[in-house]
């Protein structure tokens, strides 16, 4: 919005530049028999000199302001939206990434349960060995369940 607003805040002072240079005179001067157009008064030894008179300026356009203003709403209007959807668009960036932080949490934890359990099903003495394969069994099948790869 404020590089919208300092580029036709710019276009308008170049304007008024344009303007104020054409608003000065126009010296036309012949020299050595060349003729030569110059915003400055032509030099003593010029065989001829004359100044010509440069019409004014038109009047200004009260629809064009209008326009004008028109569209300079309508940009601010355009910058505002944008800004907004960038701020959602960003809201949304940051919440995705936490779920997948929270995820990719939750999927380590699970599979170091399955790692402990295989662990335990290797230590286990016979009579503790069905459930200790159990437990192993369930903790694949939550880590499958879970995250999916």
């Amino acid at each position: 919005m404020i590089g919208t607003v300092m580029r036709i805040n710019c276009a308008v002072l170049l304007c008024a530049v344009v303007v104020a240079a054409h608003g000065q005179g126009v010296n036309k001067c012949t020299v050595d028999g060349k003729v030569s157009y110059s915003d400055r008064p032509c030099p003593a030894n010029a065989a001829s000199a004359a100044t010509l008179a440069v019409p004014s300026a038109p009047a200004p356009d009260p629809a064009a302001a209008d326009e004008l203003a028109r569209q300079r709403k309508e940009a601010a209007k355009l910058e505002k939206s944008r800004h907004q959807r960038d701020d959602q668009d960003a809201r949304a960036a940051d919440k995705a990434a936490q779920a997948a932080a929270v995820q990719r949490k939750r999927c380590g934890k699970l599979k170091l349960n399955k790692r402990w359990a295989d662990e335990e099903v290797a230590r286990a003495a016979l009579p503790n060995l069905d459930n200790a394969k159990l437990r192993a069994k369930r903790a694949g099948d939550t880590l499958a369940l879970e995250c999916p790869k």
